[in-house]
């Protein structure tokens, strides 16, 4: 391609409301266009770049065996209210009407319309096992929607789903995607790490999140250097502590605490380590009748250690807090203990709550908490003396750095990421909603075992320039750049030779099947580097005449500080050795 029959359009500035910086490099490098909040049109520039990911995604789908379709982007209402999803789905699910008053939604994800293809299409056990996958637009009616295309509410989502006989093949063919989706990462040239995740209320262990590494992602993953063992910060057990809890050697006292409503604060004006202080949260859970309406309230307290956090997610597992679950009223709080959040603890209640533990809470000796009163705390608190051991000890808690592996071979570190894939052992739960069955080996129906395997097309270049990126621009791996090679002739419209060295090796390289652009728009050199910089092309061939006296061109790797000098005659075989795609 040349750069006068393309298009480039680059600013010197980011506009005010990109934040990250692949939102600012992106609208810099003239690689999206901002239509409407969270919707970005894809410039040339840019469709290339993911035209290059959908490339190497397709290869890899195919190669093991799953088959592309094309589901349509506004499905009808009534398979997702077949599922509850219509429903439950809340307002992230974009709802529509047509002029006949006919309800249906602009697709976030497609397991309704995919089963249904499956129920109507696959009779058979003979005819499983199946994968078929799309690369289709979705719409999700973000909040908030921000950073460009990293949040967008308008993406390009590489969704597959497969269909299987029984529990052992459908596990079989998650293997082979989650095989598949670690070669498309290898070939992306990002570094990434596939990390265990929760598999939520579908239950079961067969679920991964393949996370870009990045200082800017929004999750923490959690990792053993010494080990294989990876998973995210929801998914992350927190191991009970081995050693025992030691015996009581304060008396229980309770202390004044003006104005200190935080642990943070109590351990500073008591002057202890946070971690010897308890903090207090009240949850509620409600039962409804038939009617919906709730007839009964359970009021809960959650013990964790001062400098921990609690793990929304394994709250979420305590038995009778799955459903209905939220933090308590203040009006409840005040009715069970009597007192204002910040001066909460197990001591003293005006009502019985349902306790639950933190592992490391149950084996705290002389620990401090809240003494349901404003300004007090209780120092020196005892389970067995001055409280019922717990029945309830649960790993509630975030893990952090330093505490053991759950494998066992080392201690956990913490870096951030950001999802740009994840692979899903569904079960049954569309094919049950839906009635998809298959006749199996004794002619009875079975409910097909179904995986769901989703890439972020449009996600992932923003991720890759998370990663990659310098004060200069973009940094793209070779298999993600709108362009491998870019061709700088330095003054060409006054020296033949610089133009006619630059179309033989434009012309050599395109015959070579590179992808390679000549930049003939007759810039200033300063302004033309800049722009490839920005752009982020990862190799440049500068052609000028006084290093064309020498018989050499200068060739720079956009990591590279400085170019270096290369004979002109070899300038085509070291790009074509150099390369990686």
């Amino acid at each position: 391609m040349k750069a006068s029959q393309f298009f480039i359009s680059t600013l010197k500035e980011a506009p005010a409301d990109a934040e990250v910086v692949s939102h600012k490099l992106m609208m810099r490098a003239g690689m999206i266009k901002k239509l409407g909040a969270g919707i970005y049109t894809l410039m040339p520039m840019g469709l290339r770049v993911v035209q290059k990911v959908e490339a190497i995604v397709r290869e890899e789908m195919n190669r093991a065996g799953a088959v592309e379709l094309s589901m349509p982007v506004v499905q009808p209402a009534e398979l997702w209210q077949q599922t509850g999803r219509f429903g439950s789905m809340g307002p992230e699910l974009l709802r529509i009407a047509d002029r006949h008053g006919n309800d249906f939604v602009v697709q976030p994800t497609s397991e309704e319309v995919v089963t249904d293809i499956a129920r109507q299409e696959i009779r058979s056990y003979k005819q499983l096992p199946k994968n078929f996958y799309q690369i289709q637009t979705k719409f999700r009616d973000e909040r908030r929607p921000r950073f460009g295309l990293m949040r967008g509410r308008e993406f390009v989502m590489k969704d597959a789903y497969s269909f299987d006989r029984d529990q052992a093949s459908a596990k079989a063919s998650y293997q082979v995607m989650a095989k598949a989706y670690r070669r498309i990462f290898d070939r992306f040239g990002l570094t990434y790490r596939a990390v265990a995740a929760d598999s939520g209320a579908i239950g079961g262990d067969l679920s991964e999140e393949f996370q870009v590494i990045a200082a800017t992602g929004e999750d923490a993953i959690v990792y053993c250097p010494t080990s294989d063992y990876a998973a995210n910060m929801e998914k992350a057990e927190a191991l009970a502590p081995v050693d025992p809890r030691k015996a009581a050697s304060q008396a229980m006292v309770k202390t004044p605490t003006p104005g200190m409503a935080t642990c943070a604060d109590v351990a500073t004006f008591l002057n202890i380590p946070l971690w010897n202080t308890v903090k207090s949260l009240v949850l509620a859970t409600d039962e409804t009748n038939v009617a919906g309406e709730v007839c009964k309230t359970q009021v809960w307290l959650l013990l964790l250690r001062g400098d921990d956090s609690m793990n929304e997610v394994k709250v979420s597992k305590v038995p009778g807090l799955a459903t209905n679950r939220r933090f308590a009223t203040l009006a409840e709080i005040d009715e069970h203990f009597g007192c204002e959040p910040g001066y909460l603890g197990p001591l003293g209640l005006k009502k019985p709550v349902k306790l639950v533990v933190d592992r490391e809470v149950a084996v705290l000796a002389d620990w401090v908490c809240g003494a349901n009163e404003a300004d007090f705390h209780i120092t020196g608190v005892n389970w067995g003396r001055d409280l019922p051991e717990p029945n309830l000890v649960v790993d509630i808690r975030n893990v952090v750095a330093g505490d053991p592996s759950p494998d066992g071979l080392g201690v956990l570190a913490i870096e951030r990421g950001i999802e740009v894939g994840h692979v899903f052992y569904l079960g049954t739960k569309y094919s049950q909603a839906m009635k998809a069955t298959f006749l199996d080996q004794n002619g009875k129906p079975q409910f097909m075992e179904m995986g769901c395997y989703g890439i972020g097309i449009t996600r992932l270049p923003a991720a890759a320039i998370e990663q990659n990126h310098d004060e200069r621009g973009i940094i793209w791996p070779d298999a993600l750049a709108p362009f491998t090679v870019v061709i700088c002739p330095i003054n060409a419209e006054r020296s033949p030779d610089v133009k006619a060295a630059s179309d033989a090796l434009y012309a050599e390289l395109m015959t070579a099947g590179v992808d390679v652009m000549l930049d003939d728009r007759g810039e200033r050199p300063g302004a033309m580097f800049a722009d490839w910089e920005l752009i982020g092309v990862p190799h440049r061939v500068n052609i000028g005449d006084r290093a064309l006296k020498e018989g050499n061109v200068e060739y720079q790797r956009r990591r590279e500080a400085a170019a270096t000098a290369v004979p002109l005659a070899d300038i085509a075989s070291v790009l074509l050795g150099n390369l990686k795609v």
